[in-house]
């Protein structure tokens, strides 16, 4: 669960809304630090063969789909999400690099 601003996001409800448009192959979203509101809705995106979605489009098909607030505010690309033995996303290395040098931290 992400903190933001007082108001609780579920990663699974903005992966699921993410991975209903056509060019996310796979995604991830995680809580990132945000002196403002505490955390901020981050998507890892993987994106589908052959396409190059914008984080603009990606940011409003989100919105369409579950409450603005909910959207991530920034999109990062990348080839392949980390992944464990068992196929689930390996979240804290994702979150990793961005809480790293963070007064607090989330795992």
């Amino acid at each position: 669960m992400i903190v933001t601003g007082g108001e609780n996001v579920y990663s699974a409800e903005v992966e699921n809304a993410l991975a209903a448009h056509p060019p996310v192959a796979a995604c991830a979203v995680i809580g990132v630090p945000d002196d403002e509101w505490g955390e901020r809705v981050h998507a890892v995106v993987v994106r589908a063969p052959g396409s190059d979605p914008d984080p603009t489009e990606l940011r409003e098909h989100v919105k369409g789909r579950i409450a603005g607030y909910k959207a991530p505010r920034a999109v990062e690309f990348v080839e392949a999400l980390p992944m464990s033995g068992a196929g689930k996303v390996l979240k804290r290395e994702l979150r990793a690099r961005h809480w790293a040098g963070a007064d607090r931290n989330v795992s």
